[in-house]
C-alpha cells in the first residue's frame, strides 16, 4: 500500500512549503488565494535498513516504499455551513491520514489572517471545519435514511434503523466537540461508519511551522501542544529551512544539518511518526533481483500480506519463508542465516512483523 497524506492548515501557515520539505518538490509557495490549485508528490520512504539490505543481496534494483502528500490548496473555512465538499473532500477522504500544519513562526511580510499567532485558536478553528463537514454529511444521510424508513422493507428496516441510531449517537458527541477519532466506538461501529471516511475519525499529525529563531525551542513547542492534543502526534519543523535543505544533494544536506545542531530530516521525522500513529510496518521482498519495501498496518497475517504484492499470491498461498532483518544483518549472509535456523517457514496465521524479509511461496 502507498500511504496517502493530506496536508491542510489555516492560510499562511505554510502548508506548500511543508509540502516541498516532504517530496522535494518545487511547487510555487504564494500568499493565500481560494483559487491555490492542490499539489500532490510521492516521497521515498528513508528505510536504513535498504542500504544493508543492498550490501548483502546485491540487487539490480531497490524499490522503496512510498508516501503519497497532498497539499489542498485553498481554506476549508470557505465552504462554509456546507462543509468541505467536491474536489478538496475527496482528497481528505481518500487520505489515510491528516497532516495539519500549524503556524508558530512570524513574518511581517506574511500577516497571519487572524492578526497575530496563536497555535492552539487555529488548530481548534481547523477542527470545527473538519467537525462541520462530518455534521453536514451525517445530517443529509439522517434525512435520506428517515425517508427511507417508510418505505423500507422488513429487512432493510433493521439495518437503516441501526444505521440511524449509530449516526444519530456519533453526531451528537461531535456537537460537543469531540471528534469520532475519540468516542470510543466499538470495532463493529467504526466499520460501519467507516464507507463514510468521516475526517474527524482520521489520524491527525500536526506540524507545528516554526521559524529559524525557534528551532532551539523546538522540543518545548512540541511538549506544549502535545500535551494538549494527546490524541495527535506532534513535530515542529521549521519548513523553510526544511525546504532549502531537501533542494541539497544528500551529502551536502546532511552537512549543513550537522553543522547547525539537526537531527533527521523532515521527511524521517514526519514518516516515523505517521507510521507509529497509523501503526505500519514495512516488510521486504527479494524477488527476481529486486529489493522491494512494502507497508502494511501491523498485525496483518501473511495471506493478506502477500495480497499486496498480488492477488493471486494471497489467494494461491501456502507458506511463507521469513527471516528477521535483525537475524540476517547479524549473520552476515541469508545462507548463514539458513545454516543456523534462522530462515522459518510460516503459515496462513503468522503476523508479518516490521523487517521481515519475506519470500512467499503459492499456486495458482
Amino acid at each position: 500500500m502507498i500511504m496517502k497524506v493530506a496536508i491542510i492548515g489555516t492560510p499562511g501557515s505554510g502548508k506548500t512549503t511543508i509540502f516541498n520539505a516532504l517530496t522535494r518538490g518545487k511547487a510555487e509557495v504564494a500568499a493565500y488565494s481560494p483559487t491555490l490549485a492542490h499539489h500532490t508528490g510521492v516521497a521515498k520512504v528513508p528505510d536504513p535498513r535498504l542500504p544493508v539490505l543492498e550490501g548483502m543481496f546485491q540487487p539490480r534494483k531497490t524499490v522503496p516504499a512510498e508516501v503519497s502528500y497532498t497539499d489542498i490548496g485553498g481554506s476549508l473555512k470557505a465552504f462554509g455551513s456546507e462543509g468541505v465538499g467536491g474536489e478538496v473532500l475527496n482528497y481528505l477522504t481518500t487520505a489515510d491520514a491528516l497532516l495539519q500544519v500549524v503556524r508558530t513562526f512570524e513574518d511581517d511580510q506574511v500577516p497571519h489572517p487572524e492578526g497575530s499567532i496563536d497555535a492552539q485558536r487555529d488548530i481548534a478553528a481547523l477542527d470545527l471545519e473538519l467537525a462541520v463537514s462530518d455534521l453536514a454529511i451525517m445530517e443529509r444521510r439522517l434525512d435520506r435514511l428517515e425517508t427511507g424508513l417508510k418505505a423500507a422493507r422488513a429487512g432493510e428496516r433493521e439495518s437503516h434503523l441501526r444505521e440511524q441510531a449509530l449516526l444519530q449517537k456519533v453526531k451528537e458527541a461531535l456537537e460537543k466537540d469531540i471528534p469520532i477519532r475519540l468516542q470510543g466506538l466499538a470495532e463493529e461501529e467504526l466499520r460501519m461508519l467507516s464507507n463514510y471516511q468521516f475526517l474527524t475519525a482520521k489520524p491527525m499529525l500536526l506540524v507545528l511551522n516554526i521559524g529559524e529563531e525557534q528551532i532551539p525551542e523546538s522540543a518545548r513547542f512540541e511538549g506544549e501542544i502535545g500535551s494538549l492534543y494527546l490524541q495527535f502526534a506532534v513535530v515542529a519543523l521549521c519548513g523553510k529551512l526544511e525546504m532549502e535543505l531537501a533542494q541539497l544533494g544528500d551529502d551536502e544536506a546532511e552537512e549543513f544539518r550537522a553543522s547547525l545542531g539537526l537531527g533527521k530530516s523532515a521527511l524521517e521525522r514526519v514518516i516515523d511518526l505517521s507510521y507509529r500513529l497509523l501503526g505500519l510496518v514495512s516488510f521486504f521482498t527479494t524477488v527476481s533481483a529486486e529489493l522491494k519495501a512494502w507497508t502494511i498496518p501491523g498485525g496483518t497475517p501473511a495471506p493478506k500480506a502477500a495480497g499486496k504484492i498480488h492477488s493471486d499470491i494471497e489467494r494461491g498461498f501456502i507458506r511463507a519463508e521469513v527471516v528477521s532483518y535483525g537475524d540476517v544483518q547479524s549473520c552476515g549472509t541469508l545462507a548463514e542465516a539458513r545454516k543456523r535456523g534462522l530462515l522459518r517457514t510460516e503459515g496462513k496465521h503468522y503476523i508479518i512483523q516490521d523487517g521481515d524479509i519475506v519470500t512467499f511461496l503459492f499456486n495458482v
